[in-house]
């Protein structure tokens, strides 16, 4: 099975999806959208009104934002895998749930694994906070780091800037960084090239 089967796969059991309460008051599950072969995969909190109605991930007012901002580096949201830590809308946008976040978690390792992708953005504390526990998002944003061999960059979540302006400087500064990392990370992910052998050394052999 090739990986677009397995995300569309993957989509089929979260909309049936039974294992937390969300699934009691959502309308469409929001399972995230992309190439199955995104180098860049963005992983949000949670659906907010806009994608209960839509099934599509960040398509209200924060979602145009991060549209601006890859437009910034050149990109579009066709080109990018985007998804959420959880897969329903927490009521009222609530924060998700500890229990909440385990019951979705599985889908979400299983979209890592089948995209495979070289960088991976976090975007607000819920989603940072599965690869960087502990800590404060204020303290390590736009800090790329790899871990379990594939880089990870914590990032603010787009809505913060629209309840703090303040915050956009922060968070275009740090998108600004994005394709720098990605090269980066695809020429280090390139198979060693075999040395040229000289025709004078096969004498040796």
């Amino acid at each position: 099975m090739g990986a677009a089967e397995k995300l569309k796969a993957i989509a089929q059991e979260i909309e049936v999806c039974t294992d937390c309460k969300l699934h009691a008051s959502r309308k469409k599950s929001v399972p995230g959208e992309g190439p199955a072969d995104s180098d860049l995969m963005f992983i949000g909190e949670g659906p907010g009104f806009h994608e209960n109605e839509q099934g599509k991930p960040f398509v209200g007012a924060a979602g145009r934002f991060l549209e601006d901002l890859l437009a910034s580096i050149d990109l579009k949201r066709e080109d990018v895998f985007i998804g959420n830590v959880v897969k329903c809308r927490p009521p009222g946008n609530r924060d998700p749930q500890p229990e909440e976040i385990e019951a979705c978690g599985k889908y979400l390792e299983r979209q890592i694994e089948a995209i495979n992708p070289k960088v991976i953005v976090t975007l607000g504390r819920f989603s940072m906070a599965g690869y960087f526990p502990d800590t404060r998002i204020s303290k390590i944003h736009g800090q790329a780091k790899e871990i379990d061999g594939r880089l990870i960059v914590p990032m603010y979540h787009p809505a913060a800037a629209l309840h703090q302006p303040s915050l956009r400087k922060v968070i275009e500064a740090d998108f600004s960084m994005l394709p720098a990392l990605i090269e980066k990370e695809a020429s280090t992910s390139q198979p060693d090239q075999p040395a040229p052998v000289d025709p004078e050394q096969l004498e040796l052999f």
